[in-house]
């Protein structure tokens, strides 16, 4: 039997993928992040499956899930907010069932920033403004950083930058941003992106602090800060260039 991690979505529960939602149509156990991932697609689960929340889990509680359920010959769908591949905690989950061999498999989903970037209604990566998107994260209440990849060493490169869980921390973001970014650098700040209660804050790095204290954003939000924001004049792509050689097409 297979433990599938499902990419679940960054929240809409119709952004998770036609496989994801196989997946979960016939697998007989479910567990997932119940603060992060909308009920309505537990819905889609069969009738009698064993849903577990594993909001309040420890890793080694969770990995004894997905043991026993194994054991017992039933796939399980490990649903994960967004995607698996960034921030999800699905390495320490993978590394452990290899060693009690159980085979795995997972299932891509959209990430938080993908959802940001559409709520925004822009391309991170535009011709001439900016071609580099870093995702990272801060390390209050959460493992430390490896060195070179504090914010300030980050920031040097002037690429656009995606925060995920650090919008608590918005002050000192800025403050380690500030050197590197002018103060009129475009910031955005999406919280509950694709959900019904989506906020979106769109401001400066000299503004965006005061607009996240005052909308009192704490959790479950995307900053991005860049130019691409805001970027009106820029040249075309090369892709679609009238200058650009093509391959003759067939008549």
């Amino acid at each position: 039997m297979t433990v599938y991690f499902v990419g679940a979505g960054p929240g809409a529960a119709d952004l998770i993928t036609v496989r994801g939602l196989r997946v979960l149509e016939r697998a007989p156990v479910c567990l997932y992040a119940g603060s992060l991932v909308p009920r309505e697609l537990l819905d889609a689960c069969p009738d009698g499956a064993r849903l577990v929340d594993t909001a309040n889990l420890t890793l080694d509680e969770i990995v004894a899930e997905l043991v026993a359920a194994h054991r017992a010959g039933h796939d399980v769908a490990r649903l994960h907010s967004g995607d698996p591949s960034v921030f999800s905690a699905v390495a320490e989950q993978v590394r452990r069932l290899d060693a009690a061999g159980v085979p795995h498999a997972i299932v891509p989903g959209v990430p938080a920033f993908a959802a940001a970037a559409a709520s925004l209604g822009r391309e991170l990566t535009v011709p001439g403004v900016g071609q580099t998107v870093v995702l990272t994260r801060t390390s209050a209440r959460a493992t430390p950083m490896p060195p070179g990849e504090d914010l300030a060493t980050l920031g040097a490169s002037g690429a656009t930058l995606v925060l995920h869980l650090a919008v608590q921390r918005i002050d000192a973001v800025v403050a380690e941003l500030a050197p590197h970014y002018a103060p009129g650098t475009p910031v955005a700040v999406v919280a509950r992106a694709s959900r019904p209660d989506e906020l979106i804050l769109r401001g400066t790095l000299a503004t965006i602090a005061a607009q996240v204290h005052e909308a009192g954003v704490r959790r479950t939000a995307v900053i991005v800060v860049g130019r691409v924001l805001t970027a009106h004049d820029f040249p075309d792509s090369h892709l679609y260039s009238a200058a650009r050689d093509r391959p003759c097409t067939p008549p």
